[in-house]
């Protein structure tokens, strides 16, 4: 297994850019590989992504997810991925976020592009262009703050405030 690890510091308070990171929907505008993310439930996404020619679909549950500090993920079965992003206050405005994903490569194609760094070089690019996004736009386009905990949704955690837009239904 492949391990890609990436960071990146945000001039945006911690609260912001975890809430931003909450709207799967958003990423085909700053992750270059995807394409679409729904989010069915709480706790489960679905992904389309594409690299080097190569599309793939597949679900995601979210195994942990703590307000303004993680949201840890796995796919459900293949392709073998599961990753984690981290978020640390580095004072009223700026913050650190970490992105870990662990990836088992498939086939020459993605085995070549592990091996030139390829990889390595996208998951950079979309860390950076989510701190261009965020900061660009100075606040989040909506919000998730509910709490899982082995993929279960904490109980009263997945009722949404009325002031969310685009809360995830299901």
């Amino acid at each position: 297994m492949s391990v890609i690890e990436g960071a990146v510091d945000v001039d945006v308070p911690v609260r912001t850019a975890y809430n931003q990171w909450t709207q799967f929907e958003c990423f085909p505008q700053f992750m270059s590989g995807v394409r679409r993310v729904d989010r069915p439930r709480s706790s489960m996404t679905h992904w389309v992504t594409g690299f080097g020619g190569v599309s793939r679909e597949f679900d995601a549950e979210i195994t942990e997810q703590r307000p303004d500090d993680r949201v840890e993920w796995r796919t459900v079965g293949t392709p073998r991925l599961t990753g984690s992003v981290r978020f640390r206050s580095l004072g009223d405005t700026r913050c650190r976020v970490t992105l870990r994903i662990g990836f088992t490569p498939r086939g020459a194609a993605e085995r070549a592009a592990d091996a030139l760094g390829l990889v390595r070089r996208q998951v950079r690019a979309d860390l950076r262009r989510f701190k261009e996004y965020i900061e660009g736009q100075g606040r989040e386009t909506g919000q998730w703050r509910g709490t899982i905990s082995g993929g279960q949704v904490e109980p009263d955690s997945d009722r949404p405030p009325p002031h969310v837009p685009n809360w995830p239904t299901g």
